[in-house]
């Protein structure tokens, strides 16, 4: 799945599950390996984590078909300038919230990148700001739906275990 625009991108991809042995574990069976490549006017950077459980995956892409639609609303820093994703999941790597949208239904995305998966510039601070560092990317209601499709059409080869 891509989401990006002429400055800003976040690349994922499902790459396998951590456990390649069934274990009979709800969770151990369905994480989710991410790999992931990141583009800012900052810097570049990758990493490759378990950090999606099978069925949160899917809340990814359900998440950006309402955002497209239109039906999610943007969320604002709260009073003392924290963000809170709107999507977020078990591990604290990864999360999603609609910084804004246009009245022509163009999306501002802001992908959550914490902890391990933060840049590299930013993963001293021994995780005090989970969900802060965020790349957004505009993006309109195709790209959206497209990226949606990218993300579903990679899920296919991990149903939950």
């Amino acid at each position: 799945m891509l989401l990006s625009d002429r400055v800003r991108s976040v690349e994922l991809h499902p790459v396998r599950y951590q456990f390649a042995v069934v274990r009979r574990d709800s969770y151990d069976d369905n994480w989710l390996v991410i790999d992931a490549m990141v583009t800012t006017p900052e810097g570049d950077w990758s990493f490759t984590d378990p950090c999606l459980l099978t069925d949160e995956a899917r809340q990814v892409t359900s998440w950006l078909r309402t955002v497209a639609a239109g039906t999610v609303s943007a969320t604002e820093p709260d009073s003392e300038g924290d963000l809170s994703p709107d999507i977020e999941f078990i591990e604290p790597l990864l999360a999603f919230s609609l910084a804004d949208r246009s009245e022509d239904g163009a999306a501002v995305i802001r992908v959550h990148l914490s902890l391990a998966a933060s840049p590299p510039w930013q993963q001293d601070n021994d995780g005090a700001d989970v969900y802060q560092y965020v790349v957004e990317v505009h993006m309109d209601t195709a790209a959206l739906l497209h990226a949606a499709d990218q993300w579903d059409l990679a899920l296919m080869s991990f149903p939950s275990r």
